[in-house]
């Protein structure tokens, strides 16, 4: 069975950034808009989909996760720019 894995970036209405790992892109979606897992997504708002990656092994999406994770706002921001220069909520596509 092939499976895809996601790096995703969220964004809150006020720019607040959550950088996450996932292999059920759709479904991470909707528990970050729901507000389903307590934590930091939560309470922050991060419910807007901004910046995708697939990646076709888990060990590679986690590696891009953790490098994400380690970069300056800066560098993030230019990431989704790049790939997303709207900010659109790219989560409204899937599904």
């Amino acid at each position: 069975m092939d499976r895809t894995f996601h790096v995703y970036m969220m964004a809150s209405k006020s720019g607040v950034l959550y950088v996450g790992m996932t292999n059920n892109l759709e479904r991470r979606v909707i528990q970050h808009k729901q507000k389903r897992n307590p934590g930091f997504a939560e309470k922050y708002n991060v419910a807007r989909l901004v910046c995708v990656e697939e990646h076709a092994r888990a060990l590679s999406a986690i590696a891009r996760e953790k490098e994400i994770k380690k970069w300056r706002r800066e560098k993030k921001v230019a990431l989704i720019e790049a790939r997303n220069p709207t900010w659109k909520d790219l989560g409204r596509e899937l599904g």
